[in-house]
């Protein structure tokens, strides 16, 4: 149920500008199939669907912006929410990194929105509870991701050999969304504009850290696993079934 108080607070930034080559095919992995619908629709309507979130923007492929605009236009059309969404999407370029879609993407932001989710589409399953407890943390607590505590042992290792095991008990593994304040963001993007990394950052939280900024944790679940090669897309489409 949507909180009031939270009424358009947040804008959302979906990141689908990748190729999926690990995913192989002839389509990037976020449009081909799944469970009868293409994998970034689903949350895609997860986001477009909630009141609190003013307005949705999605960065795709360049080579593929035609295919998106028309393909979510047909499906939108179709729906019950025709004037919601419409007004809710925009739909801009990726960059050549994945930070660099996101930051077009949220340059791209013109509602009121104070903070923004950054979620990759292809995690389909994103639960509006875990989104919502992360407006919660957004706003009690400030920039947060969603992750996964590690069940496994884990190895460090060189050249096949095992140098050393880490403590399990603090090793999270990073999911999406992961969100801060708008403004903050922009600043960063800014930031690295004068002075670019030496490095190139696989996610929001890792520029935040870079920058000395707190980011807390948005406990998730396997449900919010990414979808990544042939092997996940099978055990996707048996979830899919679920929905």
């Amino acid at each position: 149920m949507a909180n009031s108080l939270f009424f358009e607070k947040f804008a959302a930034v979906l990141p689908a500008g990748g190729l999926g080559k690990r995913m192989g095919g002839n389509i990037p992995k976020q449009l081909m199939q799944l469970g009868g619908k293409p994998v970034y629709q689903y949350s895609l309507e997860t986001f477009l669907k909630m009141d609190e979130i003013a307005e949705v923007v999605m960065a795709v492929p360049a080579d593929w912006k035609d295919y998106f605009e028309k393909e979510i236009e047909a499906w939108i059309s179709a729906s019950e929410n025709v004037e919601k969404f419409r007004t809710k999407l925009k739909i801009v370029l990726g960059g050549k990194e994945r930070w660099q879609s996101v930051e077009n993407g949220v340059n791209a932001l013109t509602s009121n929105a104070e903070y923004v989710l950054v979620h990759d589409v292809a995690r389909p399953f994103i639960s509006e509870k875990i989104i919502r407890d992360v407006f919660d943390t957004l706003v009690n607590k400030g920039s947060c991701l969603v992750a996964k505590p590690a069940i496994d042992t884990i190895k460090v290792a060189s050249d096949g050999r095992v140098e050393n095991t880490i403590d399990r008990s603090k090793v999270w593994l990073a999911q999406t969304p992961q969100a801060a304040r708008i403004n903050l963001l922009k600043q960063l993007y800014t930031r690295i504009a004068k002075e670019p990394l030496n490095f190139t950052p696989t996610d929001e939280a890792s520029i935040l850290e870079f920058f000395g900024e707190p980011v807390y944790i948005v406990k998730g679940e396997s449900a919010n696993d990414k979808l990544t090669t042939p092997e996940d897309f099978e055990v996707f489409a048996s979830r899919a079934k679920h929905i």
